[in-house]
């Protein structure tokens, strides 16, 4: 059966997203706010439509990727937002990674008005979009993120309910805390690697299936060693979720440390002006911090 589905968001992962929902033979209708953006997967096969709204008029279902829940609020029930133009009872899954009590009530707002929705924040990253492979977690009533599966089952492997709205989002703050925490212990590790003489490049083969084994270290380190910085993720994006998985903290009373060291390194990379950089370029941190104790 072909699904006719709105995107909201075309960039780098809503735009993968797309690619792959064409691909397995989906109907897109597409609203961003870049044109270029949009333009990109026209030319893959799929309708441009002038708002968010005339979008989700059409759509069976509604995908939002966006950067942030204020992004998110005003493309759902801002002027020509979705909730303008949808059919009552449409779905809406939210693929953005956002704070859950933000989710929580902008589901709440969307049962108000008619709608369904469904937090669905996912790890992976666009190569994982691309090929079916992302990561999601659920949020949202059981009816609905069975629903959201048919759907997303074309860009997913794994997809697990973790309960109510606002779950998935909360799932996804830890897998953030998880991945920073290993990009950190890796990239650190490849400096070590370097500096004491060690084929940093034979390190993913000689630890593969060991403890200290991880997708990210198999990605990840050879990308440090070489210094490749091809932008597959955002550092500002890393801080952002970071940023909100401490005041989760705050709220729950937990301590979190190493969290906290973490993000302050990323807040200074940012600060340095690569915020826009991959998750690649903490690199950086450890090397001018090396030129700083060896300088020439």
């Amino acid at each position: 059966m072909t699904n006719t589905i709105a995107l909201i968001g075309a960039g780098a992962m809503g735009g993968a997203i797309g690619e792959r929902l064409l691909a397995t033979g989906n109907h897109l209708l597409v609203f961003d706010l870049d044109k270029a953006k949009v333009e990109a997967l026209l030319a893959k096969g799929a309708a441009a439509a002038v708002s968010a709204a005339e979008a989700a008029c059409a759509a069976d279902c509604v995908i939002l990727s966006l950067n942030s829940a204020a992004i998110v609020r005003r493309a759902v029930f801002g002027e020509g937002g979705v909730a303008a133009g949808a059919k009552p009872g449409t779905l809406i899954i939210d693929m953005s990674s956002i704070d859950p009590d933000a989710t929580r009530q902008l589901a709440a707002d969307a049962s108000e008005n008619g709608l369904r929705w469904v937090d669905s924040p996912l790890s992976g990253g666009a190569p994982k979009a691309l090929t079916g492979e992302l990561t999601l977690m659920a949020g949202g009533e059981a009816e609905d993120v069975a629903d959201a599966h048919k759907v997303l089952r074309h860009v997913a492997a794994n997809y697990t309910h973790m309960g109510p709205a606002g779950a998935g989002q909360t799932t996804k703050l830890i897998n953030q805390v998880l991945c920073a925490l290993n990009f950190m212990a890796v990239a650190e590790a490849t400096r070590l690697a370097i500096d004491a003489g060690v084929d940093v490049l034979k390190i993913p083969q000689a630890l593969k299936g060991g403890r200290a084994d991880s997708a990210i270290l198999q990605e990840y380190l050879p990308r440090f060693a070489t210094r490749d910085y091809r932008r597959t993720g955002r550092i500002d994006n890393m801080v952002k979720d970071l940023n909100a998985a401490q005041d989760l903290a705050r709220r729950t009373h937990t301590a979190m440390p190493l969290t906290a060291v973490c993000a302050e390194i990323h807040r200074l990379l940012t600060a340095a002006g690569l915020g826009g950089e991959d998750q690649a370029a903490l690199m950086e941190f450890f090397q001018r911090n090396n030129d700083q104790e060896n300088p020439t």
